[in-house]
C-alpha cells in the first residue's frame, strides 16, 4: 500500500495535544478529517470544469493515519457490481475475482486510493492546513460542552463579562484549553438585588447545557433556582453533607409578582436521629450557618421548618412564622386544607401579598386557605364539603388512557422554585 509521507507527523500530533490541552486521539482525528477535506480538494482541482461533485460523494472515503509510518493512506469503500458506472463508487465483480473468487455481486471492498507524494499538490495541502485549526476547534467545543454536561445541575463559580440587552454574560473556567466559557444569565434567572458589576463574582446555578452554532456550547446559568439553595446549605451544615439532615422539599420566590415583595425561600429538613435538631442544625448558633446562606442570596428571607409525615404538622410548620390553631384536612384525596389562626396573626399567615401561603402551599403540594379561627362555621362548612363530595361522587367516571396521562402530566408538573428531596438527593418534579 502507498502512503503520503508527513515528517515530523508524531510530534506535531503531541505538540498540538499539549497546546490545546486535547487527548491525542482527539488530535488524531481532527487531522484525518483534515486530509480527507484535503484530498477532496485534490480530486476537485483534478476534475474541474468536467464533473459535478455532490456533498455526499466522497461518504464512502476515508483516512488511515500511520503515526508510527508518519504518513497517511486515502482508502475507498467500493461496491461490487457487473458493470461499472462510477470507478469512485464501483469495481467490476470479474476484476475483483481475479484477488478473491469468492466475491460476489453487491459485496463491498476496500481499496487503497492514496495519490502519489507528489500529486497531492500545494492547494491540498493549504486547504488541509485550514481544515485542520477548524477541526480543532471543533474539538476542543465537544469536549467542553461534554465537560459542563457532566456538571449540570450543580454550582459553579462565575464573574460578570459584559451585559447583553437584559442577560448578564458570565465567565467559568474550564479545563480545556478555553480559559474561560461563557455562559448566559437571562433576566428571569437574576436576583433582584444582586448588582452584576464587570468582573465581580457569583455563585451560579448550571441549568442547562445547549449546543451552540457557532462558539461552542450555550450555558444557561441561574441564581434563582432552588438547587442554588440547597447547594449552599449542604455546603454549609456538615450534617447535611454526613446525610445526619436531609433536605425534603424546598419552595422558592426569587422573583415575585410584584416589586413590593422581597425574594424568599421556604426550605423543609428532616432527620432520622433523635439527639439533632434538623432546624437548629440549619440555622446554626446565633443564626451563624443561615446568615452565610442569606449573604450570598443578597439579603433573601428563608424560613427552615420541621419536615412531618403528619400532613396538619407539616402544613402548620411550613406557614412560620404564623402561629397555627388548627388545620383541617377537607379533602385529603384532593390535598385541600383549612388552616385556622387567631386574627392577629392572619395576616402573618397569609403573608404581604399572599406570598407566605403560596410559598407553604408549593411546599407541601397542598391547597391551603387560611380561616379567621373565631369566626370559622364548622357545620356550614361540613354542610359544604359533603356536597361537593356528593356532586364529585355523581360525575365522576373513570379516566381513560390518555386522560389519565395528562392528569399524571399534570401533578407531576412544578417549576424551577420547587423541588421535592428524598435521602438528600435533588429532584426537580
Amino acid at each position: 500500500m502507498s502512503i503520503v509521507h508527513l515528517p515530523g507527523l508524531k510530534k506535531m500530533i503531541e505538540e498540538i495535544s499539549q497546546t490545546h490541552n486535547l487527548p491525542k486521539s482527539a488530535v488524531q482525528q481532527a487531522l484525518r478529517e483534515a486530509l480527507l477535506k484535503g484530498y477532496e480538494r485534490f480530486r476537485r482541482a483534478q476534475r474541474m470544469d468536467r464533473f459535478h461533485f455532490d456533498e455526499e460523494y466522497f461518504d464512502n472515503f476515508e483516512v488511515d493515519l500511520d503515526v508510527e509510518e508518519e504518513g497517511f493512506r486515502v482508502l475507498s469503500t467500493k461496491t461490487i457490481v457487473e458493470e461499472v458506472g462510477n470507478t469512485d463508487h464501483h469495481i467490476a465483480l470479474r476484476e475483483v475475482q481475479e484477488v478473491a473468487s469468492e466475491a460476489q455481486l453487491g459485496d463491498s471492498v476496500v481499496l487503497d486510493v492514496t495519490p502519489d507524494q507528489g500529486e497531492f499538490g500545494r492547494m491540498a495541502a493549504i486547504q488541509t492546513k485550514q481544515v485542520l485549526s477548524q477541526k480543532l476547534r471543533d474539538q476542543q467545543r465537544k469536549l467542553i460542552q461534554e465537560e459542563f454536561e457532566e456538571l449540570e445541575g450543580t454550582v459553579l463559580q462565575a464573574r460578570v463579562l459584559r451585559f447583553e440587552r437584559q442577560s448578564v454574560i458570565l465567565a467559568l473556567s474550564s479545563g480545556f484549553g478555553q480559559p474561560e466559557v461563557e455562559a448566559e444569565l437571562p433576566k428571569r434567572e437574576q436576583l433582584p438585588n444582586d448588582n452584576y458589576r464587570i468582573n465581580s463574582t457569583f455563585k451560579v446555578f448550571l441549568k442547562k447545557v445547549r449546543e451552540g452554532p457557532h462558539r461552542g456550547p450555550q450555558l444557561i446559568v441561574s441564581r434563582a433556582s432552588a438547587g442554588l439553595v440547597v447547594y449552599l446549605f449542604a455546603n454549609e451544615v456538615p450534617e447535611i453533607e454526613d446525610e445526619v439532615v436531609r433536605i425534603v422539599a424546598v419552595a422558592r420566590e426569587a422573583n415575585p409578582p410584584s416589586r413590593h415583595v422581597g425574594p424568599r425561600t421556604k426550605i423543609a429538613v428532616d432527620t432520622l436521629e433523635r439527639d439533632v435538631d434538623p432546624v437548629g442544625a440549619c440555622i446554626g448558633a446565633r443564626g451563624s450557618r443561615i446568615q452565610v446562606v442569606v449573604n450570598e442570596l443578597r439579603g433573601e428571607k428563608i424560613d427552615v421548618i420541621r419536615w412531618s409525615p403528619d400532613p396538619s404538622t407539616y402544613i402548620a410548620n411550613a406557614l412560620s412564622p404564623a402561629r397555627v390553631d388548627q388545620v383541617l384536612l377537607i379533602n385529603p384525596e384532593g390535598r385541600q386544607a383549612h388552616v385556622l389562626v387567631a386574627e392577629d396573626q392572619l395576616s402573618l399567615a397569609i403573608g404581604k401579598e399572599g406570598q407566605n401561603v403560596r410559598l407553604a402551599a408549593r411546599l407541601t403540594g397542598w391547597k391551603i386557605d387560611i380561616k379567621d379561627g373565631a369566626k370559622y362555621d364548622y357545620e356550614a362548612e361540613h354542610r359544604k364539603i359533603e356536597a361537593l363530595q356528593a356532586t364529585a361522587s355523581e360525575v365522576s367516571a373513570p379516566l381513560d388512557d390518555e386522560e389519565e396521562d395528562l392528569d399524571i402530566l399534570d401533578r407531576d408538573h412544578t417549576d424551577d422554585s420547587e423541588l421535592q428531596l428524598e435521602d438528600s438527593t435533588l429532584e426537580e418534579e
